[in-house]
């Protein structure tokens, strides 16, 4: 005759539940509280640079557990679930907020930038922003000797008959064009192995300033993390006594990379960020409907220009989509 088989008191069995559920919450909270941390530190490294573009995704998902602890009346890992759900929103919610946008008066100048994809982007859609848009400067990455002639071919000469062109095969190619004349123009390598064109560009009534196609090598592997941080931080600075400058185009890095921040740390602001559009994905869009939208394409501008608009297009035949800023440089 088998002995009857002990049921556990009701008390031990919601005991060992609550436990349960108390570790679930903290395994829940915990990986927040590291993003927070890190992200605060400006500390990704490893396999988190390519993690941390997402972290505006991570600040909303952060208000689960909060949302979770709280309710279930968990009230230490409750709050450090808010705190961390809060710290996140308040270094990513502002991008969807008009912020500071700089000088108001001067002088209208128009600048876009798309990414080409191998040079296979649609040559009429940039031609239509172009010409829609009264775009006076635009600046290209992955630039291809294919992609120069098909933007020719589409009539970009007619509305920008000024150039700095380092057209190359593959994705190193890079130029700019001009609606006005382009003086100490040129080209540069970057330590990734891209060109970077450039170029002093001076609308009518206005001072010069400097414009640069920016495209950074891309942390695709951990392997070369170092050089994309390279890359980011050899950017020109910022120089309050020197010549305006805009960077545009393709940084491979959002607002959540430290290297992005300490290059606009020297004195620009980023466009889209100013404007309330910060948050507006730009890749990955051909090829990559899977992954979640992140905003690694921008324009950064002096803090002497100030920032009126910004909007983003889409691009067929680009994973990029085109940024266009309308900023106000200082009169001449």
């Amino acid at each position: 005759m088998r002995a009857p088989v002990e049921t556990p008191p009701a008390d031990a069995v919601r005991g060992r539940r609550k436990v349960t559920l108390t570790v679930l919450f903290w395994f829940l909270v915990l990986p927040g509280l590291v993003w927070a941390i890190v992200r605060l530190g400006g500390w990704e490294r490893g396999p988190l640079v390519q993690l941390f573009a997402f972290t505006p995704y991570v600040a909303a998902w952060s208000w689960l557990p909060a949302v979770l602890t709280l309710a279930t009346r968990r009230w230490t890992a409750g709050a450090v679930a808010l705190a961390v759900a809060i710290t996140l929103t308040a270094l990513v919610a502002p991008r969807a907020l008009s912020g500071e946008r700089g000088p108001a008066t001067g002088v209208t100048l128009r600048v876009m930038t798309s990414n080409m994809l191998f040079g296979g982007a649609d040559p009429a859609t940039v031609v239509g922003l172009v010409r829609d848009l009264r775009i006076d400067v635009l600046a290209v990455q992955e630039f291809t000797a294919e992609g120069r002639d098909a933007l020719a071919a589409a009539g970009l000469g007619e509305l920008m008959p000024y150039n700095s062109l380092a057209d190359e095969i593959a994705a190193s190619g890079s130029g700019l064009y001009s609606r006005y004349p382009l003086a100490d123009k040129g080209d540069k390598r970057n330590g990734g192995g891209f060109r970077q064109a450039y170029g002093t560009v001076v609308a009518p009534g206005a001072g010069p300033v400097v414009v640069e196609s920016v495209h950074p090598l891309a942390p695709w592997s951990v392997r070369v993390n170092e050089d994309w941080r390279s890359d980011l931080l050899a950017q020109p600075p910022a120089d309050p006594d020197g010549t305006p400058r805009i960077l545009l185009g393709d940084f491979n890095a959002t607002l959540d990379h430290g290297p992005l921040r300490e290059l606009i740390a020297t004195g620009y602001r980023d466009a889209a960020d100013a404007a309330g559009k910060g948050l507006i994905g730009t890749w990955p869009y051909e090829g990559g409907r899977a992954i979640p939208k992140v905003t690694i394409d921008h324009i950064l501008v002096d803090e002497r220009i100030g920032v009126r608009d910004v909007s983003v297009h889409p691009i067929p035949r680009s994973d990029h989509r085109a940024v266009v800023a309308e900023l106000t440089v200082p009169a001449s």
